[in-house]
């Protein structure tokens, strides 16, 4: 006699199977292995009928046998190649986290959120990826100096990164459109009336400051007030570095009426230093920041920003990871996701 699942009545209670699970949702096989697997190339119908029956089921895939059947260890890793201080200061890298965790939750995959902050790190971190102990990586922050690209590249380990390198980058990414938003903040400040505009940039090796550098001053170009001097100090991602180089800006050209800064940690670091200064934000200097991060909305005042969509972007990666897991040899996909101008109170 059997119950209702098909399963031998009396004694211990078998393990519900896959295909068990397939035979209730209504579906194949196959694509009840996809949804379990987190693979995102099933329907939403799919995906619920199969969550449905795991659940009704109490199903729980055997990892052990489908590690040694698939070489999948259900794990990916999210690399961060900078020091805590900045982990833990700059809202973006909270936001990315937030969209990687919420699209990872309805998989089986865990993350582990890795550090690389020296050398040694590095060859650590080498280590542990030649020893296939991560089905793929999430690469936050990326330098083009970094070694860390070029690593996964020869490896073959499926990759997605947060940002580019230039703009020929071999591997996958997900990008906010950085130029396209700086262009709107800098002709925001022009149709204020602005003519003295400053740009402070973050480090210069990574091509999202590049980007927002060259849409500063593609602004400026395009002005219809005529040549526009360039204004532009370059700094780290932090509140110190835009407090410096803001005073630095003030020392170097006093009648400055605008600062686009190409972060709203940098903004905000800008705004003590105009405040030092004795500089009334608006009415001496306008300040725009970029992210319109938490930050941007507790300065004071409240900060006009280019909106970028960084949790969405985080969600973004990991679909894409998912695909290269589930499908090695599919195309490199590279997607730059649309800016926003948000107006507040500083411009």
């Amino acid at each position: 006699m059997n119950d209702s699942a098909g399963r031998p009545a009396g004694g211990p209670a078998a393990r519900p199977t896959l295909e068990e699970v397939a035979a209730l949702a209504g579906v194949g096989r196959g694509t009840a292995s996809r949804v379990i697997n987190g693979s995102p190339r099933v329907s939403e119908k799919a995906r619920t009928a199969v969550e449905r029956a795991v659940a009704e089921l109490g199903y729980v895939p055997n990892r052990a046998a489908r590690a040694l059947a698939t070489s999948r260890t259900d794990a990916i890793a999210l690399v961060v190649p900078e020091a805590e201080t900045r982990l833990f200061s700059e809202p973006y890298f909270a936001d990315i986290i937030s969209g990687v965790s919420a699209e990872l939750s309805s998989t089986q995959l865990q993350l582990l959120l890795v550090l690389v902050r020296d050398q040694r790190e590095h060859e650590r971190l080498s280590a542990y990826l030649r020893a296939d102990r991560v089905d793929g990586v999430l690469l936050v922050a990326v330098h083009q100096d970094d070694p860390l690209p070029v690593m996964l590249e020869d490896l073959g380990i499926p990759a997605v990164l947060a940002g580019r390198r230039g703009e020929h980058e071999p591997l996958s990414y997900v990008a906010a459109d950085n130029a396209g938003g700086a262009r709107m903040a800098v002709r925001h400040l022009l149709r204020r009336g602005c003519r003295r505009i400053a740009t402070v940039t973050g480090p210069l090796d990574m091509e999202g400051a590049q980007a927002r550098l060259a849409g500063y001053r593609a602004a400026l170009a395009e002005s219809e007030a005529g040549t526009l001097p360039e204004l532009v100090a370059v700094a780290d991602f932090t509140e110190s570095g835009g407090r410096a180089a803001m005073a630095e800006l003030l020392e170097r050209e006093p009648g400055v009426d605008a600062v686009f800064c190409a972060s709203d940690v940098l903004a905000a670091g800008a705004l003590q230093a105009l405040r030092a200064a004795g500089r009334r934000v608006p009415e001496d200097v306008a300040v725009v920041g970029f992210d319109d991060s938490i930050v941007a909305r507790h300065t004071d005042p409240p900060l006009t920003t280019v909106r970028q969509p960084t949790q969405e972007m985080g969600r973004a990666m990991v679909r894409q990871l998912l695909e290269q897991i589930a499908e090695p040899g599919r195309a490199r996909r590279q997607l730059v996701m649309a800016t926003e101008l948000v107006v507040r109170d500083s411009a």
